[in-house]
């Protein structure tokens, strides 16, 4: 397996936790993640122009093969990850999406699943999805995460 440099698209305020269960587990498989950054960073971000959050994921983005979209109950109403998505595919990443809503939350809940967002649809690419879809199986994916990260790195082509 291929190390890749990953890019984690997220709902940061409500799937924050979530979010790092699944790139806790991908370090352990080589997985080298962007997109995380302290909380205070992202603060500092979030109260920024639009322009300057767009550099902020587009320097985060500089070196990644693939973008994992975690999928929250409310994912797809942040236009960020939306944003995130398109220039991820504008890149040429690979992508992986993937249905975080059964993994609880720090205080032991877990959420719904809010599909994908408008006009995001899982197309055929020749003979492989374009993009995958996974949902977390908290016992099964920290195993095959690093085969879904190389297999949409090469349903591109890199």
């Amino acid at each position: 397996m291929a190390y890749r440099n990953v890019f984690f698209s997220f709902g940061w305020d409500d799937d924050v936790w979530r979010a790092m269960v699944v790139r806790n587990c991908g370090l352990t498989l080589g997985v080298n993640a962007a997109g995380f950054k302290d909380a205070a960073d992202i603060e500092a971000v979030k109260r920024q122009s639009d322009a300057a959050i767009q550099r902020w994921i587009d320097a985060q983005l500089v070196g990644t093969t693939v973008t994992v979209v975690l999928l929250g109950a409310t994912t797809f109403a942040s236009r960020w990850v939306k944003y995130e998505f398109e220039a991820s595919m504008a890149r040429g990443n690979g992508v992986v999406f993937i249905d975080i809503s059964g993994i609880a939350d720090q205080d032991g809940r877990t959420t719904t699943f809010g599909g994908l967002p408008a006009g995001w649809t899982l197309v055929e690419h020749g003979s492989h999805p374009q993009y995958l879809f996974r949902v977390w199986d908290t016992q099964t994916s920290p195993q095959h995460i690093g085969d879904w990260i190389e297999l949409a790195a090469r349903n591109v082509g890199i």
